[in-house]
């Protein structure tokens, strides 16, 4: 019997796309049809990447030609998946979102050491200075120091009700409102815990905690690309994350590795930037020299080879560690060096915080609508 290319295709106009309603030739998923005598050869595209999807595909299609053309007809179904293109692809929000808090900020960097827990508190000190409702997070399970670093290491925080439910009431230092694992060990205390116990934990302190409004929520992560970061990103709708380094090359390979983790397509955390720390040393004697300790401009290049922005680079100086040993963060000192450079990279901070708000749909995330926070001075509420 000889086939024809038409009863082919008008029999495959009998059958439709798994999950799509139009049938199979006015969908396109058919692509070619070849007939020689009795074989007929069939090319089609299909969308759905599942097992099932694929059987089924292939089975209607014999099953059509056989029952609407001819039943010995001898059929091969070459078949094709293709992911549909999506067009103005933004980041995705993951996790659950917190009534209240405007935008969650993971800080995170590569490898240990490089002064990271130092700069969140900075950050979150700067941001409050500038007139913003912040709260800190410290998601670093095993090493927290947030209670160290704000002067708060014999508080406890209390309980709440809320709704009719008992939450945590963050303590409140220099204007920050923060939680830690801190709080609930003893100084002396390691904190030995396998990775479901610490997510389970960091799920408390995140969901029943009475955070309040806060435009900025600062999660201080551990160092490392682990669990622990993966529980975060699952848990909380991501704003964005800052990745800190210092200047040397063990260190910005580790760096890298923190910024491909949240560009990890099934992560998709938008990388506000990269800021760099302990980037050069000037004596208090000689002001105006600067000796580049750890080599000079890393962050710097390994920002604009990762097409990230260069939030800033910060000193190595004494000030900044006395200050955070003693528990007042180095951003308190006014009218220095080290608070300006804290005032240059949060004011950075947040102005790529507002242009990668602006490239979400309303209804994803809450807005910064304004830039009048991003100076030394008390917001205005309205």
């Amino acid at each position: 019997m000889k086939i024809e290319k038409k009863d082919v295709l008008k029999a495959l106009e009998t059958i439709s796309v798994p999950g799509e309603g139009q049938n199979m030739v006015e969908s396109g998923a058919i692509k070619n049809v070849i007939v020689f005598g009795e074989e007929v050869v069939v090319d089609v595209t299909i969308n759905n990447p599942s097992l099932q999807a694929k059987k089924k595909t292939e089975v209607s299609i014999l099953q059509a030609i056989h029952k609407e053309v001819y039943q010995k007809a001898q059929v091969k179904v070459n078949l094709k998946v293709e992911a549909p293109v999506q067009e103005n692809k933004a980041p995705q929000i993951k996790g659950k979102p917190i009534p209240g808090i405007d935008n969650i900020i993971a800080v995170a960097s590569g490898k240990g050491g490089v002064g990271k827990s130092t700069v969140t508190a900075n950050l979150a000190v700067s941001l409050a200075k500038m007139g913003f409702s912040v709260g800190l997070l410290d998601a670093d399970i095993y090493g927290p120091s947030a209670t160290i670093m704000f002067d708060v290491i014999n508080e406890k925080p209390l309980s709440v009700n809320v709704d009719g439910k008992s939450k945590m009431k963050p303590v409140e230092s220099y204007g920050v409102k923060v939680l830690s694992i801190g709080f609930f060990t003893q100084p002396d205390q390691a904190v030995v815990w396998r990775g479901p116990m610490a997510a389970k934990a960091l799920n408390q302190m995140i969901f029943d905690a009475a955070w309040g409004e806060l435009d900025f929520l600062l999660v201080d992560l551990p160092p490392g690309t682990g669990d622990i970061h993966l529980s975060i990103m699952q848990s909380l709708p991501l704003t964005g994350a800052v990745v800190v380094s210092t200047p040397q090359n063990v260190a910005l390979a580790d760096a890298r590795k923190g910024v491909a983790m949240f560009q990890q397509e099934s992560i998709n955390v938008p990388v506000l930037g990269i800021i760099e720390n302990m980037a050069y040393f000037t004596p208090p004697e000689l002001p105006e020299n600067k000796y580049h300790i750890f080599g000079k401009d890393g962050a710097r290049n390994l920002a604009e080879d990762l097409q990230v922005r260069f939030l800033g680079e910060l000193p190595l100086m004494q000030t900044i560690r006395e200050a955070g040993d003693v528990g007042r963060p180095a951003a308190m000192q006014e009218d220095t060096l080290v608070e300006q450079a804290f005032i240059d990279i949060t004011r950075n901070v947040v102005e790529e915080t507002v242009k990668r708000n602006e490239n979400l749909p309303p209804t994803q995330a809450i807005k910064i609508t304004t830039m009048a926070g991003c100076s030394p001075v008390n917001k205005q509420k309205q």
